[in-house]
C-alpha cells in the first residue's frame, strides 16, 4: 500500500450516524422464486470515526429511507420504496412504506402510494413483522451481518482476523415484496438516505457496492454522497487516483479498474440466485474479498473472515441484535 493513499473515511454523513448507509442486500426468496427480498442496513450501533456507541434510536423521524429500483438500464430511478418514521401517540416510533413510481428523485416526504403505515418498529430481539398484501415489512436494530475486519483495514491492510462487526448492531429495513411488483428483469439497485432537519429533503447517503465509498471517493466523498449513479463517470478519476496509489496500477489500469466499479449500482435478475455483484448480493456474499481484489490489484484477495452464524432462515433473515450499550 502507498503512502500516497489516504486510506478510508468512516464518517457519518451529516455527523449523524442514522443517515449512514451500510449495506444493500437483494436476492430471491427462498423456495418462492417469484418474491425478492430487499434489505437496506444503515446506522452502525458502534462507530469507528468517531470511535464509540452511536444513539440507541434506529432511525431519524426527519429522515426518509429509500431503495432506489431503475428498470430500463439508465440509472436513473423508476420506482423507490420510500420508508419514513413518526413517534406514535404512545409514544413507540412507527413506520410507514410507500411506493413511489417515476423518474423525480426530489421529495416532499408523502409522495407516491402508502403500501404500509404505523408498522411497529423492533428493539427487541423478537421481530416485528407487518404483513400487507404480498408484502412484508420490517425496520428496527438486527445483528449486523457484513464481516470484515475494521481496524485491519485502517492498518494499512494488515488484518488482525478480528471481526469488527460480529457484535455489533444495524438498523434493517427488510421488504418481501412479488417480483411483479419490480417491473422488468434486469434491475439495477441502490439506497440512500435523505435528511429533511433543514426543511428541506436532501440526500445524505447512498451505495449500493460495499466499501466503495468509504476508500475511493477521497476528497470528493461530499459530491460523491449527494449525487446519483447516472453520473458516476465524474468520479471515475477520482476512483482511479485511489486506486493507482492503493494498488499499483497503472494510471490506464486504475482508470479500467474504476470503471468496473461506477456506476455505483447493483445489478440484480429477480428468481436468479444472488452472486455479488453479478446479480444482488447474499447476507453471506463476502462482498469484501470482491472489493479487496479491485482496491489493491490481486495482491489482497480477503480478510480471511466468514459470514456470521446468526442469520435466519426465515424474514426477515437479518439476525437478532445483540445487547445494546
Amino acid at each position: 500500500m502507498s503512502h500516497h493513499y489516504s486510506g478510508p473515511d468512516f464518517a457519518f454523513p451529516n455527523r449523524d450516524a442514522r443517515l449512514n448507509f451500510t449495506d444493500l442486500y437483494v436476492f430471491p426468496k427462498a423456495g418462492d422464486g417469484s418474491k425478492s427480498i430487499l434489505i437496506m442496513d444503515v446506522h452502525p450501533s458502534v462507530g469507528v470515526n468517531p470511535p464509540g456507541p452511536t444513539t440507541t434510536e434506529p432511525f431519524a423521524i426527519n429522515a426518509l429511507y429509500e431503495i432506489m429500483i431503475d428498470t430500463d438500464g439508465d440509472n436513473v430511478v423508476n420506482i423507490a420504496y420510500s420508508v419514513r418514521f413518526a413517534a406514535s401517540q404512545e409514544g413507540a416510533t412507527v413506520a410507514t412504506l410507500r411506493r413511489i413510481d417515476g423518474v423525480r428523485s426530489d421529495r416532499t416526504g408523502e409522495d407516491g402510494v402508502a403500501i404500509v403505515e404505523g408498522a411497529s418498529v423492533s428493539a427487541g430481539r423478537e421481530p416485528r413483522v407487518t404483513n400487507a398484501g404480498e408484502y412484508r415489512f420490517f425496520a428496527g436494530w438486527r445483528s449486523d451481518p457484513f464481516f470484515f475486519d475494521a481496524q485491519g483495514a485502517l492498518n494499512n491492510l494488515k488484518f488482525t482476523g478480528q471481526d469488527f462487526f460480529a457484535d455489533k448492531n444495524v438498523a434493517s429495513i427488510v421488504l418481501e415484496l412479488p417480483n411483479s411488483e419490480l417491473g422488468s428483469q434486469n434491475l439495477k439497485l441502490w439506497a440512500r438516505t435523505v435528511d429533511g432537519a433543514s426543511g428541506k429533503w436532501v440526500q445524505a447517503d447512498r451505495g449500493a457496492r460495499a466499501s466503495q465509498e468509504p476508500f475511493l471517493a477521497g476528497d470528493e466523498k461530499v459530491a460523491y454522497i449527494a449525487g446519483e449513479p447516472a453520473n458516476d463517470a465524474r468520479f471515475i478519476a477520482t476512483f482511479a487516483h485511489a486506486l493507482q496509489h492503493a494498488g499499483g496500477y497503472s494510471p490506464e489500469g486504475a482508470t479500467r479498474a474504476a470503471d468496473t466499479l461506477l456506476p455505483d449500482v447493483l445489478p440484480y435478475q429477480p428468481g436468479r440466485q444472488a452472486s455479488y455483484p453479478s446479480n444482488g448480493r447474499a447476507l453471506t456474499d463476502d462482498a469484501v474479498a470482491h472489493f479487496l481484489a479491485v482496491l489493491t490489484n490481486g495482491k489482497v484477495t480477503g480478510d480471511g473472515l466468514r459470514p456470521h452464524t446468526d442469520l435466519l432462515a426465515e424474514f426477515p433473515y437479518v439476525g437478532p441484535p445483540h445487547a445494546l450499550t
